[in-house]
């Protein structure tokens, strides 16, 4: 059975380690550019070597969450086409580095990410704010809500937890916007950890509390930054609901052209990511989850976690590459 003949049954599994692939690519060159200061440059070189790996991929994929919209971003616009065009159809999500600005100051928690889905299955959201609330696997389902307080979604938590709410730990971008929301999370007793960029990450590190200290994400980050957060979630079993932030007749119309009608709509994971779910990250600079690359002499080094939905894998990839010329 052929990748194509195989799509009835969800994605292929070779597929899982091709994607891999891609975050390598992307994640190693931005890498080189970590701590220089120059933001611009840094995502450019990860864009090319994403788009360039994606381009050897037996897939006829269509990006639909990708660098911005194709007036704005000369490569990876969502609506793109990539892929050989002899395999499945598939939607892509993708970030080839996501936390921009961490990159350039070589701080944590840098990525390079994409998701991969079945056609049709991923969110086609326009490049706007998202207001996001997201707790990771092994609660009731309905635990969160996103037109809840902070008090009260911090309450329920914690009790579902068996904690008091001064145990728990909120992931907060640290924006002006978002004053309100910390003086009401602190108000809880509960903890905040405030990051300054990378809300995929941020969202991404509530699967694993154990391991990072985030129990709940909240706040406003990008759209397309949360549909990509919405993937992983659907691999691990987490919870999440986002809503739009339509707030200018002009959204409004951008969100329409994309099919968008009911613009004040609560969406869940699995309203964002459908049906069979690929998503691969790998760390840039180091962090929570993953480390960074690290360039040897003779060698590459890479860490890498790669999701399936349908299986609810969850796999761990240190690379060493001896072969530098594929980089």
């Amino acid at each position: 059975m052929n990748i194509a003949q195989n799509i009835a049954a969800g994605l292929d599994r070779i597929l899982t380690m091709e994607v891999v692939r891609v975050t390598e690519r992307a994640a190693v060159a931005a890498a080189r550019l970590r701590g220089r200061g120059d933001e611009k440059a840094a995502d450019q070189v990860a864009v090319d070597a994403m788009r360039q790996e994606l381009n050897r991929l037996a897939i006829k994929g269509t990006v639909v969450i990708g660098e911005g919209e194709r007036d704005e971003a000369p490569m990876l616009y969502i609506g793109e086409e990539v892929g050989t065009g002899k395999g499945p159809a598939v939607d892509i999500a993708l970030d080839p580095l996501e936390g921009t600005t961490i990159c350039a100051k070589n701080l944590p928690n840098a990525l390079a990410v994409i998701a991969i889905a079945e056609k049709g299955s991923l969110l086609f959201a326009p490049d706007v704010y998202m207001d996001k609330i997201a707790i990771g696997p092994g609660y009731p389902e309905g635990l969160i809500d996103i037109d809840a307080s902070p008090a009260e979604n911090l309450a329920n938590l914690a009790k579902a937890k068996g904690v008091s709410v001064s145990d728990i730990t909120a992931c907060i971008l640290d924006r002006p916007r978002h004053a309100k929301l910390i003086d009401a999370v602190r108000a809880t007793g509960a903890a905040i950890r405030l990051i300054g960029d990378g809300d995929v990450a941020g969202v991404i590190h509530t699967t694993d509390p154990d391991e990072t200290g985030i129990d709940i994400y909240l706040g406003t980050g990008g759209a397309p930054e949360g549909v990509l957060a919405a993937a992983a979630l659907r691999c691990t079993g987490g919870q999440m609901q986002g809503r739009l932030i339509l707030d200018t007749p002009e959204k409004v119309a951008r969100a329409e052209k994309m099919g968008i009608s009911d613009p004040k709509r609560v969406y869940g994971a699995q309203d964002m990511a459908r049906g069979d779910v690929l998503f691969a990250a790998t760390g840039v600079t180091d962090g929570n989850l993953l480390d960074g690359v690290k360039f040897g002499r003779t060698f590459i080094t890479t860490h890498t976690i790669v999701l399936r939905s349908s299986s609810r894998t969850v796999r761990e990839i240190k690379a060493r590459h001896q072969d530098l010329d594929k980089f």
